[in-house]
């Protein structure tokens, strides 16, 4: 095992899981849980990698990437924010709507190599001892444009005016409703801000980290672990954009433990062929899954530090709790 190969594609493979969380966080921060991250992704996977092909431009398929998660977002925004709907119900809705749309309008895509994002050195940078190679070497555009995103992201939410809209928002919308901030608008806007970035992870799967389309296993279920991403970073971009890092590691590190029927002499007991090793596949997820159900209790949620508004549809005139 090389841990300067495990550190890259870590890095490599947590950007994906950090745009798709960091988008979820500010989409929770103004009071609406969206659980259709995964189909949001998967859509915009396939609108990125559909578009490159047609255009034969990769930075018009992460346009168009964009614009498909975050159009698909609104639609969850206007259930949840007009409607009033339960945002756990139209979040899961999403997900198998995004999903039926990226297989249909993905029919016969697999195979095709479009242009993708191109990867390069940092000049100087990628020269350091070990960091070089790990964080400046032969990586995407996308994954240097995740370095300063979520550093970005954090400034934004705890730093600025707009970002103490947005917890005003999430935290007491009658309160900023009164002080004279559109209440619904900045929810809609961040919704489709978080869809906007779910697609971008999208095509950073399609376009650039696992360049392909793979019908429903090209997100391989990311967009569940992004949305347990933010339970475990309680809200806060830069403890998920470690979390993803750490993930997208842990992940290269399980198949390179896999690979050899032998170590250190010995049977391996996590060797792909065995049951340990899928079960192994497997921890991941389950944890992911652990967090969704502690994030489903309001008073786990509450300990965590989670908006106090999340899950609540904010009724004008009506007296929060």
């Amino acid at each position: 095992m090389n841990p300067v190969i495990i550190l890259h594609a870590g890095l490599a493979t947590g950007t994906i899981l950090l745009f798709a969380a960091i988008g979820e966080i500010f989409a929770e921060r103004a009071g609406i849980l969206n659980l259709g991250v995964e189909g949001m992704m998967l859509l915009g996977a396939m609108a990125g990698f559909s578009t490159s092909l047609a255009t034969q431009n990769a930075w018009l398929g992460l346009l168009a990437a964009i614009i498909a998660g975050g159009v698909l977002s609104l639609a969850h925004g206007l259930v949840t924010i007009h409607f009033q709907a339960d945002q756990v119900v139209s979040g899961l809705s999403l997900t198998f709507l995004g999903t039926g749309l990226a297989l249909v309008f993905g029919e016969g895509l697999t195979g095709q190599t479009p242009p993708l994002i191109p990867s390069f050195d940092i000049p100087g940078l990628s020269l350091i001892p070990f960091i070089g190679p790990v964080f400046f070497e032969d990586h995407s555009l996308l994954v240097y444009l995740g370095y300063l995103f979520a550093p970005a992201a954090w400034y934004f939410i705890n730093r600025t005016r707009p970002g103490m809209h947005l917890r005003a928002v999430g935290e007491k919308p009658e309160a900023a409703d009164t002080m004279g901030l559109n209440v619904y608008g900045l929810r809609y806007f961040y919704v489709f801000v978080g869809g906007c970035l779910a697609g971008l992870a999208g095509a950073t799967i399609s376009l650039s980290v696992s360049p392909g389309w793979y019908s429903s296993q090209t997100t391989s279920g990311q967009g569940w672990i992004a949305v347990g991403l933010v339970i475990f970073a309680q809200w806060d971009p830069l403890r998920a954009a470690l979390g993803g890092y750490l993930f997208g590691a842990l992940r290269r590190g399980i198949l390179d433990l896999q690979g050899p029927a032998l170590l250190f002499g010995l049977r391996n007991p996590l060797y792909v062929n065995s049951n340990y090793g899928f079960f192994l596949q497997m921890t991941p997820y389950v944890l992911t899954i652990i967090a969704l159900v502690l994030g489903s209790r309001a008073a786990m949620r509450k300990r965590l530090g989670a908006p106090a508004a999340l899950g609540v549809p904010y009724i004008r005139g009506e007296r929060g709790l």
